[in-house]
């Protein structure tokens, strides 16, 4: 496995967010995104989990919730990834795809697009 520090992994997750456009970078609403080691333990390989309630579904109901919650797993990242370009362009992907989810997006037409 390669050897990508806490702290170089979360600069590469906050370099894909930094890399959306702009547009949608200003549209997304009501978020925050996390880095963590692991996933949930039934879940071992999953590499990014978003957690809320997609802008497509929010209505006038829609105030005083929490944050949705985009969350980045960097071991599972690391381990299916064999270069240093590798993990930049799947921590990309995987940013993509998590917030993606958060703009109402499912996995079906992800996996379309390549961010499956």
């Amino acid at each position: 496995m390669l050897a990508v520090s806490e702290e170089e992994f979360e600069a590469l997750v906050g370099h894909a967010l930094a890399g959306l456009p702009d547009e949608l970078k200003h549209r997304m609403k009501n978020v925050a995104v996390f880095v963590e080691d692991e996933p949930p333990p039934d879940l071992p390989e999953l590499l990014g989990l978003y957690e809320g309630i997609p802008l497509t579904s929010r209505d006038s109901w829609y105030a005083g919730v929490l944050p949705d919650r985009i969350t980045i797993f960097r071991l599972p990242i690391l381990r299916q990834c064999r270069t240093t370009n590798q993990v930049v362009e799947q921590v990309r992907i995987t940013v993509v795809h998590e917030v993606a989810h958060h703009f109402g997006i499912g996995d079906a037409r992800l996996h379309e697009l390549g961010y499956g």
